[in-house]
């Protein structure tokens, strides 16, 4: 057995997106433009609706998939696909923008905690000009698997056994929320073919025997084992792991493409409203 350690701590930093929401952003930073086949993550988590009302207003995306987990609150989504998602505590929700999306994110609350984290995930250049899709699942629909302390929410990929609700063939994701009590640890053969990242977001951690705290992301080395244990107030944290593509990447702000005249392309359509070709049906519960 061979333990990944830490090889890069990446500190989140604070920026405004949206209509003036606040988020803490590791990946698509200075310190971390990318983590391949990753593009960016941002953890949301605020009780003070003043920072979180204005929400997400209609905005394009093109060549990537925004992978959403809502952890507390009420945010609905409406996208040009004409879906409609009611995206609650637990629920998860993956739409793949591919060829052009305009999508909303607004929040359905006034006061109260709303909290989770967006994924942006590459599409290979073969996946980039397809269709559309959108999934979205509620909490009831996330498998868990409980053992030794630890409790396991499987969202996408597998995790001892049973499989999580999404599946991404190109970048074989696995997406875990690992809560563990005091005291407890977790282990998982990981092997490197995947880039790994680790986020906590309630208490802290060791991975490997170093300290992993809130707001800092964790990106692992070579290896074939994870093990984290939990600190002394217990903790949760997010491990995501795909496989990358290898593909050039030239981002844009929405639009993440393999080339700068593919995205003076997405610029191009989206001014000249272009940008969505097709629509696709809703899948999940």
């Amino acid at each position: 057995m061979n333990t990944r350690r830490i090889r890069q701590l990446v500190p989140a930093f604070e920026v405004t997106e949206g209509a003036g929401v606040t988020v803490h952003r590791s990946i698509g930073t200075p310190a971390l433009r990318n983590l391949d086949p990753f593009l960016m993550l941002d953890h949301f988590g605020s009780d003070d609706p003043d920072e979180y009302i204005a929400g997400f207003p209609d905005h394009p995306h093109r060549g990537f998939i925004t992978f959403t987990y809502m952890l507390d609150g009420h945010m609905e989504h409406r996208d040009s696909m004409g879906n409609r998602g009611d995206l609650r505590a637990g629920g998860v929700q993956w739409m793949k923008a591919a060829s052009g999306v305009i999508h909303s994110e607004m929040p359905q609350q006034t006061d109260g905690l709303m909290r989770g984290f967006q994924l942006w995930v590459n599409l290979p250049a073969s996946e980039k000009m397809s269709d559309p899709a959108y999934q979205e699942f509620s909490a009831a629909a996330i498998p868990e698997v409980i053992r030794n302390g630890a409790r396991v929410r499987v969202l996408a990929g597998e995790f001892g056994g049973t499989r999580g609700v999404i599946d991404d063939p190109a970048t074989d994701v696995l997406y875990l929320d690992v809560a563990l009590a005091v005291g407890a640890d977790f282990s998982l053969p990981l092997d490197d073919a995947r880039n790994t990242f680790v986020y906590v977001f309630e208490g802290s951690a060791r991975l490997a025997g170093e300290a992993l705290t809130q707001h800092t992301l964790a990106v692992l080395g070579s290896g074939d084992t994870v093990e984290i244990a939990a600190g002394e107030a217990g903790a949760r944290f997010i491990l995501v792991a795909g496989r990358p593509l290898g593909e050039p990447v030239v981002q844009y702000g929405p639009f993440v493409m393999n080339s700068r005249e593919e995205i003076e392309q997405a610029v191009a359509d989206y001014r000249d409203g272009r940008l969505v070709r097709t629509r696709a049906a809703m899948t999940g519960h």
